[in-house]
């Protein structure tokens, strides 16, 4: 009837088209709306479980050493039908070098958790410098430990971002100290943004061996009394292993060094050794005397010894 300008048409049809766009999605939206639910459900139920360790209201002096004693700790975990660690006792001084032997399973993983206190014992003492651990805020022990594993978490964003993870004030001097300690230095000067390189999602553009040697610059960070190494060598090539090696070494001089492995190769005769199966010590003491007796130590050795033959 004439009565609407054309310009007027064009934008009523435009607009249906828009109101379309704005409803299309619903239904798929609908569609994840269970799965969405369920996720929440799970999320809001971890959140509102009881943490699995009980924290003390303070923590008490730190003590002048730092000496640690396991007399008859047993973990076990909820649910599960036998301990990951029955009646264990190690004793571990200031300063010591130790690697912890035994297969998948043995409970070397769970000796860490419960350092850290992400597992709480069940059974026996557990004390550093005379102090029960259970006696210690969780945050207050853990800034007694640095971890190494081989699983290094690389988050999107920088170098300097992931560095400063591990000591959020450390100014840039502190951080190229670490890269140095680490043997990184060389390799973030070469890049154009240096520190403020981008390393990707996942640290996708590093290398398996840079993003490890990245952990390690974290670690130098940390001046903490107490180095756990879980298995942090693991799936380098050899060449990327032994500069990894000789960077490890530096960091560990001067710190208390608890290593995780089930590798012989880079043991040496006077090394302190202390091997776990099914959650129990089987053996203790110095490598060298360990691999010529005829115990599981011995055993393992002479397994290794046969498939380099082949």
């Amino acid at each position: 009837a004439h009565r609407i300008a054309g310009p007027v048409i064009a934008l009523l049809a435009l607009g249906a088209m828009a109101a379309f766009e704005a409803v299309a999605p619903l239904p798929a939206a609908f569609q994840l709306l269970g799965g969405m639910a369920d996720s929440a459900r799970r999320v809001f139920d971890l959140l509102d479980r009881p943490p699995p360790v009980a924290e003390p209201a303070s923590s008490p002096r730190r003590p002048a050493r730092l000496d640690l004693r396991l007399d008859g700790v047993s973990l076990r975990y909820p649910g599960a039908a036998h301990p990951a660690l029955a009646g264990i006792d190690l004793a571990i001084a200031e300063g010591e070098h130790v690697t912890i032997l035994g297969r998948s399973g043995a409970g070397k993983t769970s000796l860490f958790n419960l350092l850290l206190r992400f597992a709480p014992h069940e059974a026996g003492t557990a004390t550093i410098g005379g102090v029960d651990l259970a006696t210690i805020r969780g945050d207050d022990l853990r800034s007694l430990f640095t971890v190494v594993s081989q699983t290094t978490a690389i988050f999107a964003g920088t170098l300097r971002d992931n560095l400063l993870l591990a000591r959020p004030d450390a100014d840039d001097a502190a951080l190229w100290r670490a890269l140095e300690t680490a043997r990184l230095a060389d390799f973030v000067r070469a890049r154009p943004g240096g520190l403020d390189s981008l390393v990707g999602e996942a640290g996708a553009k590093l290398s398996g061996g840079e993003a490890r040697r990245l952990s390690l610059a974290r670690a130098a960070l940390r001046a903490t009394p107490f180095l756990l190494l879980d298995e942090p060598t693991e799936g380098l090539d050899p060449l990327t292993e032994a500069e990894f090696r000789r960077a490890l070494a530096g960091l560990a001089a001067g710190r208390t060094v608890i290593a995780i492995t089930h590798r012989l190769d880079h043991l040496a005769d006077d090394d302190r050794v202390v091997m776990l199966a099914e959650g129990r010590i089987v053996a203790d003491g110095r490598f060298g005397a360990l691999r010529q007796g005829a115990g599981p130590v011995a055993r393992l050795s002479r397994l290794r010894e046969m498939s380099l033959r082949f």
